[in-house]
């Protein structure tokens, strides 16, 4: 009986506390509806008084959360540029003087007169030769001045490298032979041309191979050594390319650009120097590397490192500035030089127009100009008067200190029994 009672005790309470529950349920009921009708009613006010849709207050919030976060962004971008500013011009200076350190070369280059030591004075007889003929037909064939009159050397004298070069070579074999007269003259010096293509081709593989370049058509390896033999302002070219391919390797490894371009751009920057056509060494280079189907990223280190083209990458503008740090530097260039070698090519280039002109020769810096006629196609008179329009239109023409004195050379040779 007593259990029943507490069990009936129970439920009643249980059942008094699921009312209360129901109504306190109810009232939360009721005061959240009344706080949502309280929090319209609020965002109706605030759209009367600020004439706003809810989006458009909603966008005016983030638009002055914006301002105020874009006044610190703006001041910490400033202050980072700074620092960048101030960074960048240190590690600039860095990398330049690294590069510049990495670009110092040992090699030494000749200029514009080769010696030639000879232990007895009398063999500058035989040179001589009788009433000259022998030092005539040797200048004749090779294109340099030959000075006899310091004892125990002989100088030879020229601005065009190839031709002392050869020249070089071919006297030291004739010293040596003892045959010394026009027709072995002329043999010889034929022969040593052919060994001279043969050093520029040596040359050529030592330069790519000294930056690491290998596996060149072996033309364009050849063209490459012609600058042993070539100047630019002063400047020999194996000395500038090697400097500047050094640099600019560096600069790029340093900024994180593609080295292989910059190397193959820097090497090929000036092959137009040695190339004979018409147009600046940039034309002339880009047209030679497209005939070897070099990659045009290359060819546009070419075609840009004079900014005759807007810069395509950050490849050209490293060339552009590697060449300029070679150039630039205190010693590297004489301007005087080559100005001096260019009135010289022009004077030959003048004379070679001419019609039955085979060959010119331009000697005693520039006030001698020997020209070399073709017996079959001009005959006395007409070599006389060529001769004179040869030197009238080399002194309007060209700024020649002095008098030009032009010697036209006409032989005719008639060779038996070979």
């Amino acid at each position: 009986m007593n259990q029943n009672q507490d069990l009936i005790a129970l439920e009643k309470k249980l059942f008094e506390k699921e009312e209360k529950l129901d109504r306190e349920k109810e009232q939360i009921e009721k005061e959240k509806q009344e706080l949502s009708k309280k929090k319209e009613e609020y965002s109706t006010k605030l759209q009367k008084v600020s004439g706003l849709t809810a989006e458009e207050a909603k966008a005016e919030l983030l638009r002055e959360t914006e301002q105020k976060e874009a006044q610190i962004i703006a001041r910490l971008i400033k202050e980072k540029e700074e620092d960048a500013k101030r960074t960048a011009a240190k590690k600039s200076q860095e990398i330049l003087l690294d590069s510049m350190r990495h670009g110092a070369l040992d090699y030494i280059a000749e200029y514009t007169v080769s010696t030639i030591k000879i232990e007895d004075e009398e063999i500058k007889g035989r040179i001589i030769g009788k009433e000259g003929r022998n030092i005539r037909a040797f200048e004749q064939a090779t294109g340099v001045d030959v000075d006899l009159d310091e004892e125990g050397i002989i100088r030879l004298s020229c601005f065009d490298s190839v031709r002392r070069e050869t020249a070089r070579r071919s006297l030291e074999k004739l010293l040596k032979d003892t045959r010394i007269q026009p027709f072995r003259i002329e043999e010889v010096v034929n022969q040593t041309k052919q060994e001279v293509e043969k050093v520029m081709l040596e040359e050529g593989e030592k330069i790519a191979h000294e930056i690491g370049v290998f596996n060149l058509p072996v033309e364009l390896m050849s063209i490459l050594g012609r600058f042993k033999f070539r100047t630019s302002y002063g400047q020999n070219l194996i000395v500038h390319t090697l400097e500047e391919t050094k640099i600019g390797m560096h600069i790029a490894s340093e900024i994180g650009a593609d080295v292989n371009i910059v190397r193959l751009g820097c090497l090929f920057h000036d092959i137009g120097k040695v190339v004979e056509g018409e147009g600046s060494h940039v034309k002339l280079g880009v047209e030679l590397l497209k005939r070897f189907n070099i990659p045009e990223k290359i060819v546009n280190c070419v075609a840009e490192h004079h900014e005759d083209k807007p810069f395509s990458s950050m490849e050209s503008v490293i060339v552009s500035i590697a060449d300029a740090i070679s150039g630039a530097r205190p010693g590297a260039r004489y301007e005087d030089i080559e100005g001096y070698a260019k009135r010289l090519r022009d004077m030959e280039e003048i004379a070679k127009k001419y019609e039955g002109v085979d060959d010119a020769y331009a000697f005693e810096a520039g006030r001698e100009l020997r020209v070399v006629i073709n017996p079959g196609r001009l005959d006395d008179a007409e070599t006389l008067i060529t001769a004179n329009k040869i030197r009238e239109e080399v002194s309007n023409a060209l700024a020649v200190p002095g008098e030009v004195k032009v010697t036209a050379i006409r032989e005719f040779r008639a060779v038996s029994g070979e």
